[in-house]
């Protein structure tokens, strides 16, 4: 069902494909190749967030708090992505509520994994005085 919701983008290395501040109107699933999630840092440049690979999910924060893009997307090597948009998405959801309880429980602990990767992350800063 996802599938046939969906469209297929390539993107060549170093390809911006969202940016930060964008509206979030697509959700990404990495079918080939990888991506980094940065934010630019004043006065130090790009900071890498992340650099998810295949099988990843990216952008569906924006899909389900309809605000701006938290993080900027880049092709990290050349990649093919599974695109939904904001509307296919939400109309899947509402028409499929098995459907929609797997993806929102998936999204959750997807979530909830990034939030403590980022704990992790922050209480290292801390304790090492890089913070």
């Amino acid at each position: 069902m996802i599938a046939e919701a969906a469209t297929d983008e390539s993107h060549a290395y170093g390809t911006r494909i969202f940016q930060y501040g964008d509206p979030g109107d697509k959700l990404y699933i990495i079918l080939e190749g990888k991506v980094r999630i940065s934010r630019e840092v004043g006065g130090m440049g790009e900071e890498a967030l992340a650099v998810l690979g295949v099988g990843e999910v990216f952008g569906e924060m924006a899909l389900l708090d309809e605000s701006p893009r938290s993080a900027s997307a880049i092709a990290h090597e050349r990649c093919r992505l599974l695109v939904i948009t904001k509307d296919a998405f939400d109309d899947l959801l509402f028409l499929h509520k098995d459907l929609a309880y797997e993806v929102l429980w998936a999204c959750v602990r997807m979530l909830a994994s990034r939030l403590r990767e980022t704990n992790d992350k922050l209480t290292f800063l801390s304790t090492s005085g890089r913070f």
